[in-house]
């Protein structure tokens, strides 16, 4: 009501006087400056500096990149038979897998007995160890594991200790692994002194090149180029002579003096035969003489045919 001195209204309160409480110059850095404003490029996540960035590595000189070769794995041989003609090649085993509880026979005892003198790892594993080892294959209750083959050097086998005249065998497109393994026996066979292998697009020291070669891929060694035709050419720099099989060849293997001289014979595959940059590196192409009948011969039997022709000239 008006005139009612009781009703408190809006008052304005006095300032007091007399020293009060501050900050003591705990805020005097807010107020300071931070010096210039930086460039848009020099500030952290500004789209300037990103595309700065961009652009430096760029400009930067580039490290040639090394390309990374597959790496090699390790090989699970399965089966009572397979392990044993492994044991019995002297395939570089590393060890024995045995199921608990194994149905021994003959060729279990024989398997165990072979590990044991070639100082082959054995171990005892469930079934289930087993079936996962083998990728579920039928195991009969052993499996064999075999480690990456140890390649040399192409150039390694220019320094093979071996009797009589350097005599090489390289494979151009083989893939089938028991060709490469019946090479393999058959250079051991005639005095040959290595086999080379691509290392793309070609059969490699498997378990079952191992088992064609009966033994022999333990004493011939093999070597895996990363080029082949540059291999060859190597090759022929150290003074080989180089001939390539072929069935529409330039002279018939019985009438090609190879006696006196290095040599490095290619085999091709059985359906392509050598590759145009194999064959145009190649000194001579060679056709073996066949009867009508018979269009080509096995890659493994015309390797064969070819290594018994120069040792027989060898001989002489």
């Amino acid at each position: 009501m008006a005139g009612n001195s009781q009703r408190k209204g809006a008052v304005r309160k006095a300032a007091k006087k007399g020293p009060q409480v501050g900050s003591g110059g705990q805020r005097r850095k807010g107020l300071e400056g931070r010096g210039p404003t930086p460039k848009a490029t020099e500030r952290t996540g500004h789209a300037a500096a990103r595309q700065a960035g961009r652009q430096e590595r760029a400009d930067a000189p580039r490290r040639p990149q090394r390309r990374s070769s597959p790496k090699a794995s390790t090989e699970i041989v399965a089966g009572r038979n397979s392990v044993l003609e492994a044991l019995r090649t002297h395939a570089p085993a590393t060890t024995l897998f045995v199921a608990s509880r194994i149905d021994s026979d003959d060729r279990v005892r024989e398997i165990i007995k072979l590990a044991g003198g070639q100082g082959v790892a054995m171990l005892e594993a469930p079934r289930g160890e087993l079936d996962r080892l083998t990728d579920g294959s039928v195991h009969q209750g052993v499996a064999l594991q075999i480690p990456p083959y140890d390649y040399a050097h192409p150039e390694d086998l220019l320094n093979v200790e071996l009797p009589g005249t350097p005599l090489i065998v390289a494979l151009d497109g083989i893939t089938d692994p028991r060709n490469l393994g019946a090479i393999i026996r058959s250079v051991g066979a005639f005095g040959g002194h290595g086999v080379v292998v691509p290392a793309r697009r070609s059969a490699g020291m498997t378990a079952a090149a191992w088992k064609t070669s009966a033994g022999a891929a333990a004493r011939v060694r093999v070597a895996q180029a990363t080029n082949l035709t540059r291999a060859l050419e190597d090759y022929r720099r150290a003074g080989f002579f180089v001939i390539g099989l072929d069935a529409d060849g330039d002279v018939d293997l019985p009438g090609l003096e190879l006696a006196d001289q290095p040599l490095v014979v290619v085999v091709g595959s059985e359906g392509k035969g050598l590759s145009r940059l194999v064959r145009e590196t190649c000194d001579q192409i060679v056709s073996i003489p066949m009867a009508g009948i018979t269009e080509s011969l096995n890659a493994g039997i015309a390797g064969a045919v070819t290594l018994y022709e120069i040792a027989r000239q060898r001989r002489r």
